[in-house]
């Protein structure tokens, strides 16, 4: 299939990176294509942890050509403090692509986020303060410096300062700090010489690539529900992770797109504010997050857990046009006594068919679940369906047959390895 789309299916954190460096292996280009340096990609090969937040993490393999496209907004300090610790560990970044469409993202726009983040109160988003939204609210705005300004270095230096010094301004105004222009321009001038040779036309480079039969892997970060459209707005993100905005965000087609491949978790997990139907506050809640070492990538915050949702999958299906799932961490589940899967929501004591529409009704609603005996057994060895045990497959089972679609992938462990091709009973 030449194009594939990875996305998640939930609210984020649902081991993306696992399955994307899975199939990086049948990949020429693995792309990113929206968000910024707040979401992060954790791979674990042969016990080494690598966790990305803007580089694809199909870098890893040698034959794979990492591509940053049009739809991310790149902080180049991040950038480059992956690259180095990569080539560090051994894997090189010498075939990452830039986008010179992608925007950039540069100190007054952190200024903005932790400003707007600290003026709402105790109505916080719980952004990541890294200026991601601030960078899209300037693209918006057509405002915005992007990669391909560093080609020339002269004009990329006039735009840093005439924007570092109209945004102090603004920042000073709003009861900021005021940032030194005359450092930024040095700093962001030597970033730029070091990107130059990265950025080129990617949208050509994967087209042409696509007509040569080379396979492309779009990979979205963030997931389905913290999309700024689809999900429980306002406690989203600042751009389209669902495979819509596979298409934007890279400048490929809707009809080069093969396989939207769905990433849920076997339970659910959340950061920061918003609703959250299946959260669990007891000791069942305490125990998904210790044992699945639920902390976030990027921030190190403790995810909120709770049960599988199946009525928020069922609506990723249609969002995202999901051709099947891969369903990760099946393994955290082993020690539980029980295992609960909701298979449908109930609001004021009457049955909801279909996902609200509305954060506030979100929270209004009360999950109803299938209950299941847990399997008792570690599952982090088994590499074919038939070595589950039986309380595993009906755990898939209904999944598969509450949402629509199959699933293809089981990640049972945090290893590369660690998952089985799963085949439905």
């Amino acid at each position: 299939m030449p194009v594939t789309v990875v996305v998640g299916a939930q609210w984020g954190d649902e081991g993306k990176a696992k399955v994307i460096d899975l199939l990086s292996k049948e990949h020429t280009f693995v792309v990113r294509y929206q968000g910024g340096h707040n979401a992060g990609h954790t791979v674990v090969v042969d016990g080494e942890k690598y966790a990305l937040q803007l580089i694809p993490s199909g870098v890893l393999y040698e034959h794979v050509i990492p591509v940053i496209a049009n739809g991310v907004v790149v902080d180049l300090p991040t950038l480059f403090a992956e690259v180095d610790m990569l080539e560090k560990r051994g894997v090189s970044c010498s075939e990452l692509k830039v986008s010179s469409r992608a925007h950039l993202i540069f100190p007054w726009h952190q200024a903005h986020d932790a400003i707007a983040e600290a003026m709402r109160g105790d109505d916080k988003i719980g952004t990541t303060l890294k200026g991601i939204g601030p960078a899209y609210a300037d693209k918006a705005r057509r405002v915005g410096i992007r990669a391909g300004d560093v080609i020339d270095p002269e004009r990329f230096a006039t735009l840093v300062r005439e924007r570092a010094t109209a945004e102090n301004k603004l920042i000073t105004e709003a009861g900021g700090d005021p940032l030194d222009v005359d450092e930024m321009v040095e700093r962001f001038s030597e970033l730029g010489e070091r990107l130059a040779p990265f950025v080129c036309d990617t949208i050509s480079l994967l087209h042409n690539g696509l007509d040569r039969g080379a396979h492309v892997l779009l990979e979205g970060a963030q997931a389905t529900f913290l999309d700024l459209d689809h999900g429980t707005y306002p406690y989203v993100t600042s751009s389209n992770p669902t495979a819509g905005g596979a298409c934007a965000g890279s400048g490929l087609g809707p009809r080069d797109i093969d396989r939207i491949v769905g990433i849920t978790k076997a339970y659910t997990t959340r950061v920061g504010a918003g609703p959250f139907p299946t959260e669990l506050l007891d000791d069942d809640g305490e125990t998904l997050g210790r044992v699945g070492k639920e902390f976030g990538t990027v921030t190190g915050r403790a995810r909120r857990t709770g049960w599988l949702d199946c009525v928020m999958l069922r609506h990723a299906v249609r969002l995202n046009s999901l051709t099947e799932l891969a369903l990760t961490k099946l393994d955290i589940l082993d020690g539980f006594e029980k295992v609960k899967i909701c298979t449908a929501y109930r609001r004021n004591g009457q049955l909801v068919d279909d996902y609200p529409d509305r954060s506030d009704i979100l929270a209004e609603i009360e999950p109803v679940y299938e209950e299941l005996d847990g399997w008792g057994t570690a599952l982090s060895e088994k590499r074919e369906p038939g070595q589950l045990p039986d309380q595993a497959r009906e755990f898939l089972d209904i999944v598969e047959r509450e949402v629509g679609v199959p699933i293809k992938v089981v990640g049972v462990g945090a290893e590369r390895d660690d998952y089985l091709v799963w085949t439905s009973s």
